[in-house]
């Protein structure tokens, strides 16, 4: 790596975007305290560079990096309060993954460094661990990949509803074992748009394929104890990549040439997607991302025990979507996949979105967001 020229950058858009013959790099927090952007090598192994977010605006803490571009693996540290009481849990030593990142450069693996506590203490999550966890955190990659409108309306099946039926599948489960698919490619998006995959679909006689959780996994505690790991996909970090499994070389592409040839067999591509909660569970759960950038906004928490989480999915913890950034969050990951080609979406457990001052709304903001988009 070169030596990297160092300027304020802008707070939109979030991520990290190739722009000015560097990287623009934006997060949102608005309790931290200070925040670093870590730099790794090809490898995502060693960190090269860590450099601090100078501005902040409207919350948005940003930086401009000239001299990287494209590839370039990164993470964040976030620095504030380890006050667990008061909702905050911030820790430094934890590697954080981009909300906003397209791209993972490996599968995500439990450890217990990714604990902001140190899991063996007496007083669990209200001590302070400070092992470094980046060895064993996953990378974001620096994309130029971006999600323009995917051709234009009249060039999508367009079912309508009443027409529509909806055969859901996983992707590994529909390839992994299939003898038509190039072993290579079988439990990949690759794989899926295999000519054998697509002419079975085509003779089912569905006209949409709805394709089970398809973004970054992170597997629950209990299965990492008894040596499992979560198949189904309901546990996701990162709502703009795709779990790494699931990708044979270059995932946008890939997702895009499947789409593609759905489409040109008459079939739409709906998304399961679950916004609803993430895979980082309840208190006792790891910091992998939202919680170590700003637990006190991205998740709700119990009004009279902040240190809890509310769990209306029952999956440890509730997205708090009900405040404008983490709404928009969704909205522009819905947007993203849109303009990928996405057909539709399937929202999981979507009911528990709704819910403003622990009731169900028909009308609540994020639904509303959504009709309105």
């Amino acid at each position: 790596m070169g030596v990297l020229a160092i300027a304020a950058g802008r707070p939109e858009p979030l991520g990290a975007t190739c722009e000015d013959g560097g990287v623009n790099f934006a997060l949102f927090s608005a309790n931290a305290d200070k925040v670093e952007v870590c730099l790794f090598d090809s490898g995502g192994q060693r960190e090269v560079a860590r450099v601090p977010l100078p501005m902040r605006t409207d919350d948005v803490w940003h930086v401009h990096l000239r001299g990287i571009g494209a590839g370039q693996r990164y993470g964040y540290r976030v620095h504030g309060p380890y006050d667990p009481a008061r909702g905050h849990r911030f820790n430094p030593h934890k590697l954080l993954i981009d909300p906003y990142a397209r791209l993972l450069d490996r599968h995500l693996k439990p450890c217990e460094t990714q604990f902001a506590f140190d899991p063996n203490a007496a007083t669990g999550d209200l001590s302070f661990d400070n092992r470094d966890d980046a060895a064993d955190m996953p990378k974001c990659v620096v994309t130029t990949h971006d999600s323009t409108v995917f051709g234009t309306t009249a060039s999508r099946p367009g079912i309508p509803w009443r027409d529509t039926i909806i055969y859901e599948l996983h992707i590994r489960g529909m390839t992994e074992r299939c003898n038509a698919v190039a072993p290579r490619l079988r439990g990949t998006l690759a794989g899926l748009a295999s000519p054998s995959i697509i002419a079975h679909l085509r003779d089912l006689g569905i006209t949409a394929v709805e394709l089970m959780p398809i973004h970054p996994i992170a597997d629950e505690r209990h299965l990492d104890r008894l040596a499992l790991r979560n198949y189904w996909g309901y546990n996701p970090i990162a709502f703009f990549a795709l779990e790494p499994r699931y990708v044979f070389a270059d995932g946008a592409s890939e997702f895009r040439a499947l789409i593609s040839v759905l489409h040109q067999a008459g079939i739409e591509l709906i998304m399961d997607v679950v916004f609803n909660h993430s895979g980082e569970g309840d208190e006792f759960g790891p910091t992998l991302c939202f919680r170590g950038i700003d637990n006190a906004s991205y998740y709700r928490l119990d009004a009279e025990d902040r240190r809890r989480y509310v769990n209306d999915a029952g999956c440890g913890n509730s997205l708090n979507v009900e405040h404008p950034r983490v709404r928009a969050l969704v909205l522009d990951s819905l947007r993203y996949w849109a303009g990928m080609g996405v057909d539709g979406f399937r929202f999981d457990l979507a009911v528990t979105m709704a819910r403003e001052s622990e009731a169900f709304h028909p009308e609540a903001m994020i639904l509303s967001a959504i009709a309105n988009d």
